[in-house]
């Protein structure tokens, strides 16, 4: 978000940008990172262990040598769809 830029990270929550209140808790994630909420805190949290399961997950099949799923060509670059085909994918 471009506007995280400009405040100072105990100004406004990081996932929803709410202002911090001053005589209220502040919930912090890796150290400097504060949230409103233990919501809010909980669902970066969860942010980044999917993403960091995901890179995991892209690490050990580029590593056993399988292309990333993105890269796997469709029937359709194959030439092996015929024109009225329906394609389920």
């Amino acid at each position: 978000m471009g506007g995280r830029h400009d405040v100072h990270f105990l100004d406004a929550c990081f996932l929803c940008l709410r202002p911090l209140a001053v005589n209220r808790d502040i919930f912090m994630y890796r150290g400097d990172t504060a949230f409103c909420s233990e919501e809010c805190r909980r669902a970066q949290m969860e942010a980044d262990e999917t993403a960091e399961r995901k890179e995991r997950d892209m690490a050990k099949r580029l590593a056993q040598g399988a292309p990333p799923a993105r890269e796997v060509d469709g029937p359709q670059e194959r030439g092996k769809v015929r024109e009225g085909s329906v394609l389920a994918l």
